[in-house]
């Protein structure tokens, strides 16, 4: 596609508790080229949620513009809105978010059921994201039978069910020590590197944003621009 993925134009997010308006995010612009491996920064309390919110089409701005493919996210029905992620989106949190009481080759399925994929399609390609995550040995396993590196894999093959044009992880090493960390970053960079996916991650640790290609700084709810990165072109 041509143009941005997602295009963030003046966004502000400001919740109200009680008389009291509290902006979460402040005239932020942001454009994520296909393709791209973006890493978003910040010190907690930043609006580095909020803006992951806004990234993934999961939240509507209090002010400004959402384009996801050059659609303006306002104009769609909730029905609408969330096919159009569900088919272009993946998502990877720091909590895993998988079901307990699915083996790890139906939860990579179940993403691919609200999209109308058949059957036989569902447990092949869930398949074969599960090895090419490095689980083999452990597609039948339940998530009580995995370690948290192998759960966080699990998520990871999930998010690309629907071979979505982009995954966003939110921390999604949090949980995770270094060594295991590392392997969960190297697996992303290989969709980013073999498939062409668009990867923003959300993080705190300056090693796994190193990753990325590029890395927008979030502080206050505005995006700090320094020499060395640029928000406006990623």
């Amino acid at each position: 596609m041509s143009g941005p993925i997602i295009k963030l134009e003046n966004i502000w997010k400001i919740y109200q508790l009680g008389k009291v308006e509290l902006p979460a995010l402040r005239g932020v612009d942001l454009e994520i080229a296909p393709g791209g491996f973006v890493s978003i920064m910040g010190p907690s309390g930043s609006g580095k949620s909020t803006l992951l919110n806004m990234i993934g089409a999961l939240d509507f701005p209090t002010k400004g513009k959402v384009y996801l493919k050059g659609k303006d996210i306002s104009l769609f029905s909730e029905d609408e809105l969330s096919q159009l992620r569900g088919r272009t989106i993946g998502f990877v949190f720091q909590e895993f978010n998988i079901l307990p009481n699915l083996t790890a080759l139906e939860n990579v399925m179940l993403p691919m059921v609200f999209q109308g994929v058949l059957s036989e399609e569902r447990k092949k390609r869930a398949e074969e994201l599960l090895i090419s995550v490095g689980l083999k040995d452990r597609i039948f396993h339940q998530p009580a039978e995995l370690s948290a590196g192998e759960r966080q894999r699990v998520a990871i093959a999930r998010a690309f069910a629907n071979d979505p044009e982009m995954v966003i992880a939110d921390e999604p090493t949090g949980n995770l020590d270094s060594i295991t960390g590392k392997k969960i970053m190297e697996i992303l960079t290989d969709f980013h590197q073999k498939q062409g996916k668009t990867i923003v991650v959300v993080t705190h640790d300056p090693n796994i944003a190193n990753y990325s290609e590029k890395i927008v700084n979030i502080k206050d709810g505005q995006i700090i621009i320094n020499d060395k990165q640029s928000a406006e072109v990623l």
